[in-house]
């Protein structure tokens, strides 16, 4: 699967770049009510940890409804506003190894799995994992890191 090569190409290079983001950029908030980068990566670190349960629970459970989460809240609880940037870069990496490692594992017969999520009509586990890198490019790019270099568009489409 492409967006695996993806994936692993992100956990190799990104971190320098997030790293190489000033501080005020990355505790910035445009607005009272938007996420400063900071907060966007630490969206991303819940969205990989609840997409790291979707991946493994899909491939172990006959169509698994999983709950959904609203990212805001998440954010919040969290407070990754006040964490240290360095930290949050260093459980980016170890969060998405984790997912990799899950993902690495389907085999190619489960990538049509199924499992619901909130409400949502049935989701193949293909679709889950792309949706999540997407998501993921997604956030990056709004924040302002630069990954077209290791994104191709087709992979991020989201």
């Amino acid at each position: 699967m492409e967006n695996i090569s993806v994936l692993r190409v992100l956990i190799a290079r990104l971190p320098d770049r997030l790293r190489a983001l000033p501080a005020d950029k990355v505790e910035h908030k445009p607005a009272p009510n938007t996420w400063s980068p900071k907060e966007e990566v630490g969206h991303l670190l819940d969205s990989a940890a609840n997409n790291h349960q979707r991946i493994v629970r899909t491939q172990l459970e006959e169509k698994p409804a999983m709950p959904g989460y609203d990212g805001n809240e998440w954010v919040a609880l969290h407070r990754y506003q006040e964490r240290d940037w360095q930290l949050l870069i260093g459980l980016w990496v170890a969060l998405n190894r984790q997912l990799l490692a899950a993902a690495e594992a389907v085999p190619d017969a489960a990538w049509s799995r199924t499992c619901t999520i909130a409400d949502s009509a049935p989701l193949t586990l293909k679709f889950v994992f792309d949706d999540y890198v997407g998501h993921m490019s997604h956030h990056l790019r709004h924040i302002g890191v630069e990954i077209d270099d290791m994104v191709p568009a087709r992979a991020a489409a989201h």
